[in-house]
């Protein structure tokens, strides 16, 4: 089975979305196998998004996933990565996919209510990153 990793962002545990959103993972056959509720820093979210320091919404997207609680999840499933990318639709909510994540919940290109690893690498990396042992 493949693993990903998934995060519900601030905006979406601020309205209550959590179980909406789990629930819609586990209907679409991607299992929830560890899920914790932690307030990161903005160190810590620096150094999660590294990959994307030299880009302009670096600061912003640091400060913002730091700015309240998140759920971090490991997704266990067939083609766990690229499946869970679908299940969240297109990065900015307007240009989503109808019956995604993004466009059901999100508010803008920001505040888009979930992350998910972009490949089986980086969910790895991730996965690591959030669930050492």
């Amino acid at each position: 089975m493949e693993q990903t990793l998934s995060i519900i962002k601030p905006d979406a545990i601020e309205r209550n979305l959590a179980e909406e959103i789990k629930n819609f993972f586990k209907k679409n056959n991607l299992n929830i196998k560890d899920s914790k509720k932690i307030h990161i820093t903005k160190e810590e979210a620096s150094e999660f998004y590294k990959v994307h320091q030299s880009k302009p919404f670096y600061n912003d997207l640091c400060a913002y996933l730091s700015s309240g609680p998140i759920i971090v999840m490991i997704l266990e499933g067939e083609n766990a990565v690229l499946s869970n990318r679908k299940l969240m639709g297109a990065t900015n909510p307007k240009d989503a996919d109808e019956n995604t994540i993004r466009k059901m919940y999100g508010i803008s290109i920001d505040k888009n209510s979930v992350h998910g690893s972009d490949s089986v690498d980086n969910a790895k990396k991730e996965i690591e990153f959030f669930f050492k042992n």
